[in-house]
């Protein structure tokens, strides 16, 4: 009887292992893909063309759109940390001075609580763990593991110093990849 009862503890230790160890790594996630395809931002459009000021006539010429092309502050090429990334990442000043930071041709696996990060730590390196040990910016969640991807750097913030972005495991304290800035 002593016999099953230990079997009975550890059958049971054994499945809350289990369980604890799926819901903490969700090892399936290495097997999951998501693209996102958001095109290059853009500041708020200026319409041009005749105002009613200006005598326009009854079949007034429909109005024109213009947008100044985005500035790109700096850029830089993904490398490998915990799991395989590649592709460019962008920091863009908008004509109506916002800062986006853009992933193009971005890829990376997927992961439990990935978020991208602006950090004064240098890309690269063996040590992925440090990322969070000095001055980062969070940017949000990882919208998807492949494609084109815009993040909002929020207003104000001083990018001084800031010389990598990175994704970063949250969960874990892991950097999955990071890209230098160097300045266009």
């Amino acid at each position: 009887m002593n016999r099953l009862r230990w079997i009975a503890a550890a059958v049971v230790t054994a499945s809350v292992v289990l369980v604890v160890g799926l819901a903490l790594f969700q090892p399936w996630r290495l097997l999951t893909r998501s693209v996102v395809d958001e095109p290059l931002p853009a500041a708020a459009a200026t319409v041009t063309g005749p105002t009613p000021d200006e005598g326009a006539a009854p079949t007034r010429p429909t109005p024109s759109v213009a947008s100044a092309a985005p500035r790109v502050i700096g850029e830089g090429r993904f490398v490998d940390g915990e799991h395989a990334t590649s592709g460019t990442a962008r920091v863009l000043e908008l004509a109506d001075g916002a800062t986006v930071l853009r992933l193009e041709g971005f890829s990376t696996s997927d992961g439990p609580d990935v978020v991208v990060w602006l950090t004064d730590q240098p890309a690269g390196g063996d040590d992925w763990h440090r990322y969070d040990d000095g001055r980062f910016v969070p940017l949000g969640h990882l919208k998807g593991t492949d494609g084109n991807q815009n993040y909002a750097v929020p207003a104000g913030t001083d990018l001084s110093g800031l010389t990598s972005v990175v994704i970063w495991c949250d969960r874990f304290d892991v950097a999955f990849g990071s890209a230098p800035i160097r300045s266009a």
